[in-house]
């Protein structure tokens, strides 16, 4: 497997010298690591230990990477405690080195990427799995750019994990593009772009999105998708951070209201060669972009579980709605599941907009990617636009979990983007999931039942 470069004992060791210089105060570093659901997970290192992070001593178990929602193995991962549990070695992200301004005490954070039980890269880290995907465009003298796009809600704090969300004070009703939405919620917006700026997230636009109290947050392009990836994953807990200090509770469920509008991440997405020209934007440039979003729709009902990931995920896609239920594109059109915003000249670009904001960065981005260079490579068609035709030749994408797992486990793509341990253990820990979720008798079902029959 390509992996990035490795840091060496001596860059890891000034790294971590000058961010103290800079930061004197600090007196722990956060260090995590991504799972395949997206969560973070790790340690909490206090300063006076950080030679163990220099010297590479820093283990999790290689298992982290595969748990469940709840923190649980997974039976038949071939990992886990089952099979010994056996360590891996946790390796920096010096990128991501950054203050935590919203925490409680002098703290730093840094990502951390798993190494496995032979010192090389662990098969199950999302981030590496990412890594694989751009050392292809690499090897084709290519550089993908990316950028996020994501949404999220602000709310009442609940009193348990089990409560729904209540909205937050002045937050009511539809406020699309609403400057009064904003300005309602000033002040937490303005620290949410503050911590940005302190740990230097290139955020962009801010605008009060169509749902009660949600809000999204744009971000400049970047030429390496590894750090847009790590962006949204580290947006995530600044905006949950940010929003406790307000007294607030943030959420990037896809669908936490039933009846209001869905939480996405859409991905906008251009392709750079060897002079750094983007390579949709040449004399055939067009037809290069056609071939992308080909390979992308050719590929993306079988990596709906990677866009939808979650039982709430499948809650945003509707006839109604915006999330798109088919493997469609369009021009402008924000009903295709492919937006081409710029056909032409330097910005033309595609963006992906089925995934929600639960989804993990890393797997929907290298998904994303995956398609692209497979459409590029192989020269795949997109058929027609929903602007002329509302028929996708791609068919439905859609709404049901299970169904989503069964075209993982039989996706040829899905082992060519992530390796065949990855896609097995991803779907095996989804299966678990839905297992798990199964057994769970809801209050809904004693709403409806228990009193009828």
């Amino acid at each position: 497997m390509t992996t990035p470069s490795p840091s060496h004992d001596a860059d890891i060791r000034s790294a971590l010298d000058g961010f103290l210089t800079r930061n004197p105060d600090v007196t722990r570093i956060d260090l995590m690591t991504v799972d395949m659901n997206g969560i973070l997970r790790g340690k909490w290192l206090p300063v006076e230990s950080l030679d163990k992070l220099a010297k590479g001593s820093i283990r999790l178990p290689v298992s982290t990477s595969a748990l469940d929602m709840w923190g649980h193995d997974v039976d038949g991962s071939g990992l886990g405690i089952a099979y010994g549990d056996k360590d891996g070695v946790l390796a920096p992200v010096l990128s991501s080195l950054v203050p935590v301004p919203w925490s409680k005490r002098p703290t730093g954070q840094m990502l951390m990427m798993m190494n496995g039980f032979d010192g090389g890269p662990s098969p199950f880290d999302p981030r590496y799995r990412l890594a694989e995907v751009v050392a292809r465009f690499e090897q084709a003298g290519l550089t993908p750019v990316v950028a996020t796009e994501l949404e999220f809600y602000l709310s009442r704090p609940t009193e348990g994990a089990d409560e729904a969300p209540r909205p937050a004070a002045g937050a009511a009703g539809s406020h699309l593009y609403d400057f009064a939405q904003m300005e309602g919620f000033e002040d937490v917006l303005h620290d949410i772009q503050e911590a940005c700026r302190a740990q230097s997230l290139p955020a962009d636009v801010v605008i009060a999105e169509s749902g009660t109290g949600q809000f999204e947050i744009n971000f400049h392009h970047q030429a390496d998708a590894l750090v847009a990836a790590d962006t949204a994953v580290m947006f995530r807990r600044l905006v949950r951070g940010v929003a406790l200090q307000h007294g607030l509770q943030a959420t990037f469920m896809a669908k936490p209201y039933g009846d209001d509008a869905g939480s996405g991440m859409h991905v906008h997405a251009s392709v750079l060669d060897g002079s750094g020209a983007n390579i949709f934007a040449g004399a055939n440039g067009f037809e290069q972009l056609s071939y992308a979003v080909g390979g992308m729709l050719a590929t993306m009902a079988e990596m709906q579980l990677v866009f939808a990931p979650n039982l709430n995920s499948y809650r945003r896609f509707s006839r109604e709605g915006f999330a798109p239920t088919q493997a469609n594109w369009g021009y402008d059109h924000r009903a295709a599941a492919v937006r081409i915003p710029e056909a032409t000249g330097p910005a033309a670009r595609f963006e992906h907009r089925v995934a929600g904001a639960d989804v993990n960065p890393y797997l929907s981005i290298a998904a994303i990617l995956g398609g692209a260079l497979k459409g590029l490579d192989e020269k795949i068609e997109p058929g027609a636009p929903i602007d002329d035709d509302l028929h996708s030749s791609f068919g439905d994408l859609g709404w049901d979990w299970q169904t989503a797992v069964h075209r993982f486990q039989r996706s040829e793509a899905a082992v060519d983007t992530f390796g065949a341990d990855f896609a097995r253990v991803f779907a095996l820990v989804k299966q678990d999931e839905i297992k798990q979720l199964g057994r769970m008798v809801t209050d809904v079902e004693y709403k409806t039942y228990m009193g009828r029959i």
